[in-house]
Order: structure tokens, then C-alpha cells, then sequence
């Protein structure tokens, strides 16, 4: 059986911070400081109550928290830049004191991520792969913070191939970056799971997902609770954790470093497992 070795590699970071990918997966927990995503919409409006969660997700073995204070669900209300950072300021500022976890900042906003990583982000998680605010690879290339450009089809017409599709965006994504500054070593590319794709879109770019390592960089994936998990297993459960993590070893199968998840302890065990089968048939002690 072939082992697909993931890009892995150190992934620079601001506050000269870094993380070494590759040996064992990443686990990135989710923190949505907003009323209306589609999962935990307003379970954390408090500044104590997304600390604490955040300090429950590192302590259940997330390395990486990703907070964020604008909802990406279709059809969700869009908030002014005011908005978002009223939302996620003050518990990027609360975890940074209370915490040396490493803290993403989930924005497309240049201004918001200037902001963030001032008050201690060490990543910017761009969910339109700095193509709708191109000054926020300048605000990564001038901080050291680290980059996720991920990928979406959402307000463009996309390549009827999946594969060709982020290709083309991914490669615009990276000019951007590479004209900002941007180091490679502080760049790593999410696939958009979800983001304007269908259910068979997603499958078949979940089988395929190794393609898009050809790129040359180390890949953040996210099918956390999407609506395409949900109508695979053929019933509408908010919360698909099982499931989720099934796609999660799957992923990891196919060579993806960090995992963007809700649910921690699901996803921690079922990577393990994956992990673990990667060594033994590397022929290393587990």
C-alpha cells in the first residue's frame, strides 16, 4: 500500500512563531464569534465563553484556534468590518493573555488583520484567498503572519473540472502573495470544501484532493459539519461528528496537514488512528 506523505515542512507564523508540519496531523478547532454560523452560531457571544472554549479545544489537543466574527454560510447576513472586529477583538486580546496556543484570525478584511495580529494572531485565514482584499497579503508579508489562501468558486464561474478550478484560483492566490512579499514558508492553501460546490463537487475533490499538493504547498482542509457531509450519510444532523471525522482520515490519507474541525476529541482519536497506520507501513514503532 502506497503511503501518501503529506507537503509538511515548518510553517512560519507571526510573533516569530513557526509549526512543524507533517509527522502527525494538525488540528486547528473552530471558534465562531458570531450569532448565525451554521453550526455554533451564538453559543460563544461572550468574550469568557469563546476563551473558555478555546482553552477547552487546546486542551483537548487543537494546536491551532480559528476565530472568526463574520458567518461564511450561503445566504448568511454580511457584517461591516466595524462589526467583525467588535466581535473578535477582544477574545483574540483575552486568549493571547491567557493562552500560547497559536490563534488564527478567520477574515478576508486587510484592516481586521492588521488588527488581529497586532493583538497577538499568529495566522490570517483568508476564505477568498486574498483575491477580495488584496492588502491583506501585504498585512502577512509585513507581520510574518502566516497565510491560508483557501479556495472558492462563490461570485466567479468556475472550470467544470474540480482540479482545474483550483488550480486556476490557487495560482492567482499565490501571484498575489508572491507580489506582496508573502514567503513561501508562511504559506499554506485550503481546498474550500463547500464554498460554492455541490455534494459530488466536494467528493470527488475530497478523492482527488492529492492534486492539489502539485502546487508545492502544505494543504489546510475544513469539511467540518458541511452541509455535503450531512447529505452524504442521508439525514439532516446539525452536528455530523462521526461523519466528519471520517472525512477528516480520509483527508489525512491523501497528504493534508491541518484539520480544521468543531468537534476536537472526535477528530483527535479518529487522526491518530490514520497517523498511526502511516508509521507502521513506514515500518516505525507506534
Amino acid at each position: 500500500m502506497d503511503v501518501i506523505t503529506p507537503r509538511g515542512g515548518i510553517w512560519k507564523l507571526a510573533h516569530g512563531r513557526s509549526i512543524t508540519l507533517g509527522e502527525t496531523a494538525t488540528i486547528m478547532g473552530i471558534l465562531n464569534a458570531t450569532p448565525d454560523s451554521f453550526s455554533d452560531g451564538g453559543r460563544y457571544a461572550s468574550v469568557e465563553a469563546a476563551v473558555d472554549e478555546s482553552l477547552r479545544m487546546v486542551e483537548q489537543g487543537a494546536a491551532i484556534i480559528d476565530i472568526g466574527g463574520e458567518s461564511t454560510r450561503p445566504g448568511a447576513t454580511p457584517v461591516d468590518a466595524a462589526e467583525e472586529q467588535r466581535r473578535i477583538m477582544p477574545v483574540i486580546e483575552a486568549l493571547a493573555r491567557r493562552s500560547d496556543c497559536l490563534i488564527s484570525v478567520d477574515t478576508y478584511r486587510s484592516q481586521t488583520a492588521r488588527m488581529a495580529v497586532e493583538a497577538g494572531a499568529h495566522i490570517v485565514n483568508d476564505v477568498h484567498g486574498a483575491q477580495r482584499d488584496m492588502a491583506i497579503a501585504k498585512v502577512a508579508a509585513e507581520t510574518g503572519a502566516g497565510l491560508c489562501l483557501m479556495h472558492t468558486g462563490r461570485d466567479r464561474e468556475k472550470r467544470a473540472d474540480v482540479i482545474e478550478d483550483q488550480f486556476v484560483f490557487l495560482r492567482r492566490s499565490l501571484e498575489i502573495a508572491g507580489d506582496a512579499g508573502v514567503a513561501d514558508e508562511a504559506i499554506v492553501l485550503d481546498p474550500g470544501f463547500g464554498f460554492a460546490k455541490d455534494g459530488p463537487e466536494n467528493l470527488i475533490l475530497l478523492a482527488r484532493v492529492t492534486e492539489v499538493m502539485e502546487l508545492g504547498y502544505p494543504l489546510l482542509v475544513g469539511t467540518s459539519r458541511k452541509r455535503f457531509v450531512r447529505g452524504a450519510i442521508g439525514r439532516e444532523d446539525p452536528e455530523p461528528d462521526i461523519a466528519s471525522a471520517a472525512t477528516s482520515v480520509l483527508l489525512r490519507e491523501r497528504g493534508a496537514d491541518i484539520i480544521r474541525v468543531h468537534n476536537v476529541p472526535a477528530n483527535r482519536d479518529a487522526l491518530a488512528i490514520a497517523d498511526a497506520m502511516r508509521r507502521a507501513l513506514k515500518g516505525e514503532r507506534w
